[in-house]
C-alpha cells in the first residue's frame, strides 16, 4: 500500500481552516439529521471526526471510518476526551473491501473527490444503508481551474445525480451552499450538499 499521505497529515489535520471549514458544512448537514434520535450514523472517511463528532447529540449512534489509522487515534482521543459514549471508529477503506456493516445514514464529507471509481463506492454505500437510509455526500462543485491526478476536480451536480440514480438512490436532492476562497487546492471554491435516500 502507499504511504498514505493522510497518515502523515493526521496529527496536523485540525487547521484553523480545516476547522472553519467543518463548521460551515456541520450547519449544513445539522438539519438533514432532525428527527434522527434513534438512528445510527456512519461517517465514510471521517478523517479526525471533524464533522461528525459535532452531529452525535442528533443521533443513536455514530461509527467513523477511515482508511488512515492515525486518523482514526485522533479522532478516538477526541472521543475520550468528551466523554462520549455514542462514537466508534472502524479502520476500514471500502474501495478495498467492505466490511458487513448497516447504517441508517451515510455521510460522506470531501471523501468523494479522492475516491477514483465514483460509482463502485456508491454502490458500497448504497448496500450499506437500511432500507429508507439515507446518503449525505458534501464534496466540491465541479471546478475547471483544479487538474491533479489523484483528485476528482469537483463534481456536476447532473452528472452526480445521474450516477446516484444508476445506483438506485431516491428522492435525490443537490444544492451549492457555500463559496469560499482558496478552500479546494489553493482555489476558490464552492461546495454543495446532497442527499439521496434508499428505497426499495
Amino acid at each position: 500500500m502507499e504511504n498514505n499521505v493522510f497518515e502523515q497529515m493526521a496529527k496536523r489535520y485540525d487547521t484553523e481552516e480545516r476547522m472553519e471549514l467543518a463548521k460551515v458544512i456541520v450547519k449544513e448537514v445539522r438539519p438533514e439529521l432532525r428527527n434522527s434520535k434513534s438512528k445510527s450514523l456512519i461517517d465514510y472517511g471521517s478523517g479526525t471526526g471533524l464533522i461528525s463528532l459535532e452531529l452525535s447529540d442528533l443521533v443513536d449512534s455514530i461509527l467513523l471510518i477511515d482508511s488512515s489509522k492515525q486518523m482514526l487515534e485522533v479522532a478516538k482521543a477526541k472521543i475520550s476526551r468528551k466523554g462520549m459514549t455514542n462514537s466508534k471508529v472502524l479502520y476500514s477503506d471500502f474501495t478495498q473491501e467492505t466490511p458487513e456493516l448497516k447504517a441508517d445514514i451515510v455521510l460522506m464529507s470531501l471523501v468523494l473527490l479522492h475516491i477514483p471509481d465514483t460509482k463502485k463506492i456508491l454502490q458500497e454505500l448504497f448496500n450499506i444503508l437500511n432500507n429508507g437510509g439515507k446518503l449525505i455526500i458534501i464534496d466540491f462543485d465541479k471546478n475547471d481551474k483544479i487538474n491533479h491526478p489523484k483528485v476528482h476536480n469537483g463534481f456536476s451536480h447532473e452528472e452526480l445525480k445521474k450516477i446516484l440514480s444508476e445506483v438506485g438512490f431516491k428522492s435525490i436532492e443537490m444544492k451549492t451552499f457555500y463559496h469560499g476562497n482558496r478552500i479546494f487546492m489553493n482555489q476558490d471554491a464552492s461546495m454543495f450538499i446532497s442527499s439521496s435516500i434508499k428505497l426499495l
